[in-house]
């Protein structure tokens, strides 16, 4: 179960600044949500990749993440969600291998984020964007 809305925090990602933004705004739901040092530097580097991502590949650079504490059965985590219109991505299967990379990058992104959280889902169609869902509990 969510917390209200009220809670939600939406970061538009359209600039490098924005970038610092999220982290920032990752951080402080972390620490509100009681996540230990590790699991927020976890969520905090999964999130600041995708946001990253956003910037490098989507149409103009344009996006925006939902960030939002969470609980469920006692337990209190922080979701982010990642959503841009971008070009999307046409073969998930291989933006999920370690080493795969469109831009001469390390490729290390999309799988990297998902090791480091709890929850991770992806949704992307071939020319109308892509939404990133990560999740991290506290233990």
């Amino acid at each position: 179960m969510s917390l209200p809305a009220e809670e939600t925090q939406v970061v538009p990602i359209a600039a490098e600044a924005d970038l610092l933004r999220v982290r920032s705004a990752l951080r402080a739901e972390a620490q509100d949500a009681g996540l230990s040092l590790t699991a927020a530097t976890k969520l905090v580097t999964a999130g600041s990749e995708l946001a990253r991502n956003i910037f490098r590949y989507a149409t103009h650079g344009q996006g925006v993440a939902t960030i939002e504490r969470a609980e469920h059965n006692g337990r209190r985590g922080v979701r982010a969600t990642f959503k841009d219109t971008g070009p999307g991505i046409a073969n998930l299967d291989e933006a999920m291998r370690d080493g795969f990379s469109t831009a001469g990058s390390l490729g290390l992104g999309l799988p990297g984020s998902r090791r480091l959280v709890d929850e991770f889902s992806i949704d992307s169609h071939v020319g109308s964007g892509t939404t990133v869902m990560i999740m991290q509990w506290g233990r």
